[in-house]
C-alpha cells in the first residue's frame, strides 16, 4: 500500500529539523550531496559494494578539529551488497530512525523494483513516487501519454516495423545493461530487420524487448535537456523554475559523428551501428527567443502531472528535447526526478538558476534549499510522498 499523507506526517513528526538528505550512489548523487552540504544539511549516500569508493573515499567529507568542513561533500556512506537491499525492512527502519529523506534518481528507480518503491518503501521521498513509473515506456500509461494529455509536441509514433517510411529511432533497453539504451536508427522495414539481426547477435538487443519497443520519427536537431524545478511552497505563478540545460555524451555515437563520412565507411561492419551509452554531459544555454516556448512547455507539464498524478511534480524534473528546424522543442524523453546531467553544474550552479537566485544554484542545491525551507516552515510533508 502506498505511503499515505497521514503516515508521511506521522513519520516526519519524529524527524530532526532539518532532516538528513540521502540518495542512491550513482547518477546524480554528487550533485545532491554537494547541494545538501552547501545548504548546511548533512548528506548520506547509499552505495553498492564495489561502487562505493567514489563516495566513501574520494568525495568523503573531511573536517577540521572545530568541525569546519575542509573538503568533500559526502558525510556518510552506507554500503550494501546490491542496491535493492535498500528496501529491506531493517534498512528502512535505520533510514527512518536517522531522519533521512530520500532524493530519488534514475539509479534508485532502476535497481529497486518500482512496485516495492510504490508500496513497500516506508521512507519519505522528496518528490512524487507515483511519477517514477511514467518513465517506463513499456507501461500503458507513461510519459508519452502524459505529454499527449498536456498538449506537448513529441516525435511522431510509427505503429510497427512495416510502417517505417522515414528515418526513425527504435527505443528499447540494452539487452544486458538494463539501465542503458539499446536504441538504433532505421529508415525502412528491410533495414530494421537487418539491424535487429546484427544487434541481437552482438548482444545489444534482446528479442523479447522488440515487442514493446517504441518506434518514432527521428527528429533532426540538437538535443537540449531542460532541467526544471517546481515548488509547491510558493504561489503557483512562481512555482516553475528553469535551472539549466545539458546535453548528453554517448558512446560510441559521439566518436562516430566526429569521423568524416569516408572514414565511417572504412570501419568494421560491427562498428558502424552506434550505441547510445550515456557516459557524460555538457552544459548549454538556449537562444532566448526559444525560452518562452520552453516555459510554456514546462507549465503544461506541471499542470498535466498535477491533474493526472496528484499531487503532481514536486521538485526537480527534466524534459529532454530536440529543437527542430522551426525552433520548436520536441520532447522525446522525461525524467520525473533529478536529471542525469545535473552533475555538470554542481558547485558552479546552472546558468539560469544562478541568474534567478543571484548565487550558484545547481539542481542539487535547489533540492536542498527546498528541504531546508520546508523544514524551517514546518511544511516538509508538502514536498515528500
Amino acid at each position: 500500500m502506498p505511503l499515505s499523507l497521514a503516515e508521511v506526517r506521522s513519520l516526519l513528526a519524529g524527524y530532526p529539523s532539518p532532516p538528513i538528505v540521502g540518495t542512491v550512489g550513482s547518477h546524480s548523487a554528487i550533485d545532491v550531496a554537494d547541494g545538501a552540504v552547501t545548504e548546511g544539511l548533512s548528506s548520506l549516500i547509499l552505495a553498492e559494494a564495489g561502487r562505493d569508493a567514489t563516495y566513501a573515499r574520494y568525495f568523503r567529507s573531511v573536517r577540521a578539529l572545530d568541525g569546519t568542513r575542509k573538503r568533500g561533500c559526502v558525510d556518510d556512506v552506507w554500503t550494501f551488497r546490491k542496491f535493492a537491499d535498500i528496501v529491506s525492512p531493517t534498512v528502512q527502519a535505520r533510514l527512518r530512525s536517522s531522519g533521512v529523506v530520500l532524493v530519488p534518481n534514475r539509479a534508485f528507480s532502476s535497481y529497486v523494483p518500482l512496485s516495492e518503491i510504490e508500496d513497500e518503501f516506508r521512507v519519505p521521498i522528496v518528490g512524487s513516487r507515483r511519477l517514477l513509473r511514467i518513465e517506463e515506456r513499456s507501461e500503458r500509461e507513461n510519459y508519452y501519454t502524459l505529454l499527449e494529455h498536456a498538449g506537448i509536441a513529441t516525435p511522431r509514433k510509427i505503429p510497427g516495423p512495416e510502417a517505417i517510411d522515414r528515418l526513425a529511432i527504435v527505443k528499447l533497453p540494452h539487452a544486458t545493461r538494463r539501465l542503458e539504451r539499446g536504441f538504433f536508427t532505421v529508415a525502412s522495414p528491410s533495414e530494421y530487420q537487418a539491424k535487429v539481426e546484427r544487434l541481437v547477435a552482438r548482444g545489444t538487443v534482446a528479442p523479447d524487448d522488440l515487442a514493446t519497443a517504441r518506434i518514432e520519427e527521428y527528429v533532426l536537431g540538437p538535443v537540449f535537456n531542460f532541467n526544471f524545478f517546481f515548488s509547491p511552497l510558493v504561489p503557483r505563478d512562481q512555482g516553475l523554475e528553469l535551472l539549466g540545460v545539458d546535453e548528453r555524451r554517448e558512446s560510441n555515437l559521439d566518436g562516430l559523428v566526429r569521423l568524416p563520412a569516408a572514414q565511417q565507411l572504412e570501419l568494421n561492419d560491427s562498428d558502424r551501428i552506434p550505441e547510445y551509452l550515456v557516459v557524460g554531459h555538457g552544459t548549454l544555454t538556449v537562444r532566448e527567443s526559444i525560452l518562452e516556448e520552453v516555459f510554456r512547455m514546462g507549465e503544461k507539464f506541471v499542470d498535466a502531472a498535477r491533474e493526472q498524478y496528484p499531487p503532481g511534480i514536486i521538485g526537480p524534473f527534466c524534459l529532454q528535447t530536440c529543437i527542430d528546424r522551426s525552433g520548436r522543442p520536441i520532447v522525446f524523453d522525461v525524467a520525473a526526478r533529478i536529471g542525469g546531467g545535473t552533475n555538470v553544474h554542481l558547485a558552479l550552479g546552472h546558468p539560469y538558476g544562478n541568474a534567478l537566485y543571484r548565487t550558484p544554484m545547481s539542481s542539487g542545491r535547489r533540492v536542498a534549499l527546498e528541504i531546508r525551507v520546508a523544514s524551517e516552515e514546518g511544511r516538509l510533508a508538502e514536498i515528500v510522498t
